[in-house]
């Protein structure tokens, strides 16, 4: 069997729109991967782009479960010795970019090579339930 390569003219990129307000951030991340991918197409080759452009509003209102708020820890490090900073994801979800909880979450899910990179460009999030892409009409996808 010889891997299935799609030509750019089968290639359909669509744009979904997620609202987050109270849903479960690993199943909101794993969701929003698995359509960034474009695992859920049959045209999907796990060597191209074939994936669908996602916008994913009130992310700010996501939800951990369990006592991941205060126990999940983000870590950062300014390159010199000692230079270890840690938050928390209350801390993070309550602060100036509460985004960038699902950004990470979504981000490791996808591959780590420039394909990944260029999937995670396709990926739009914002914490409020305006966002600028009106224009593509994104197809409201609903979270069970």
């Amino acid at each position: 069997m010889k891997t299935f390569t799609p030509s750019s003219k089968e290639i359909v990129n669509d744009w979904i729109l997620i609202d987050a307000t109270d849903k479960v951030l690993g199943r909101v991340a794993s969701l929003a991967a698995h359509r960034l991918r474009g695992k859920h197409k049959p045209t999907f080759a796990p060597h191209m782009d074939v994936g669908d452009f996602v916008v994913i509003i009130n992310a700010d209102k996501v939800r951990l479960t369990g006592s991941k708020l205060e126990d999940k820890q983000y870590y950062r490090h300014s390159g010199y010795p000692g230079g270890l900073k840690t938050t928390n994801a209350a801390t993070v979800l309550s602060g100036r970019y509460p985004e960038r909880v699902l950004q990470n979450a979504i981000i490791g899910m996808l591959p780590k090579n420039t394909l990944g990179r260029q999937l995670g460009r396709k990926l739009k999030i914002y914490a409020g339930d305006v966002h600028p892409h009106a224009g593509q009409k994104p197809q409201p996808l609903a979270l069970d």
